[in-house]
């Protein structure tokens, strides 16, 4: 505890459980959190701050086979074969894109009243998409060719609604469920 009387957290520490290496973060919470990060599958877990470190490692040993199908989930996953692209995939993947993309924004503009600006089509690590309302910009991540046709048109309409809310709160989710009222299943399949 810090003299103010407040708890904090302290920093990630590097631990082993047989083979696997854990991150493990001290935290002022009542339970252990278990998570399996991509692109690399890395452990975490987070665990109160007077926990004792056999607990978080029992904790870990019972979840090996759940820690083991996670793990092969992201390696299988369309991230790893986009971080392992070459220029070459890359460029294939803008053409699929590109080549679907303006059909979706015909149809669906209409639809929502909006009107898109120009769209790029980029190589990003971190979104799907990204939009400026003021100029209508949209730009669409070309690593959605790597997932079904239904999350590339998810991530169109989740830019043009941006054109209507700027933001990702109550009204955003609610012209989303408006335009696409499987919104969230098309958008789980993306992470």
């Amino acid at each position: 505890m810090k003299r103010d009387g407040s708890k904090t957290a302290r920093p990630t520490e590097l631990v082993f459980v047989d083979d696997l290496e854990i991150r493990l973060t001290r935290k002022a919470i009542k339970n252990m959190h278990l998570r399996v990060k991509p692109p690399d599958g890395r452990i975490e877990v987070s665990a109160p701050l007077r926990l004792p470190l056999a607990t978080v490692k029992q904790f870990v040993r019972e979840k090996r086979d759940w820690i083991a199908r996670q793990q092969r989930a992201i390696a299988a996953s369309p991230r790893q074969e986009a971080a392992a692209a070459s220029p070459e995939e890359v460029a294939q993947w803008k053409a699929v894109v590109s080549a679907c993309v303006p059909a979706l924004i015909e149809a669906w503009e209409p639809i929502m009243g909006v009107k898109a600006g120009k769209v790029a089509y980029c190589n990003m690590t971190s979104r799907w998409g990204s939009c400026q309302p003021a100029t209508g910009r949209i730009c669409i991540n070309v690593r959605l060719a790597l997932y079904p046709p239904e999350c590339l048109e998810y991530v169109v309409v989740h830019e043009l609604c941006h054109l209507l809310e700027r933001g990702h709160g109550p009204r955003f989710q609610a012209l989303m469920t408006r335009f696409m009222p499987d919104w969230k299943e098309r958008r789980a399949k993306l992470r």
